[in-house]
């Protein structure tokens, strides 16, 4: 399942590449992943489905 999140650099709401299950500092969760235009690291807030 591919999880989309928002890249700010390319301005524009990209597929997750490589996405990682996390959390933040507080304890909430986080996915994690590359952009596969420009590999800047783009995150979604929520755990993955």
């Amino acid at each position: 399942m591919a999880i989309e999140a928002y890249c700010v650099k390319c301005k524009a709401k990209k597929e997750m590449k490589d996405p990682v299950e996390s959390t933040t500092k507080n304890g909430k969760p986080i996915t994690k992943g590359k952009c596969p235009d420009c590999g800047t690291t783009i995150c979604r807030i929520g755990a993955a489905k």
